[in-house]
């Protein structure tokens, strides 16, 4: 199983991918922001700005993944049917 685990859906998560074109995603545990931007790119072949790592309470960890100008998150969001 890969790093990515699943996008997260939430009215909140929504709203990033459009105003500031960011996605959301459940990740494993164990990886880094380094892990995250390789595998996200290499998934969805889109450049990977910056991403910022979330330790929810419910044990999870939450990835912020920004995606560079020249790429939509809406389009990735449309491919995930987050939208």
């Amino acid at each position: 199983m890969g790093v990515l685990m699943y996008p997260v859906g939430t009215e909140k998560a929504i709203g990033r991918i459009d105003r500031n074109n960011e996605i959301e995603y459940i990740v494993s545990l164990s990886a880094t922001k380094s892990i995250i931007k390789e595998e996200f790119e290499k998934l969805f072949g889109v450049k990977v700005d910056n991403v910022r790592v979330l330790n929810t309470f419910q044990n999870r960890k939450k990835a912020i993944i920004k995606i560079g100008k020249e790429s939509k998150a809406s389009d990735i969001a449309v491919k995930l049917k987050l939208v």
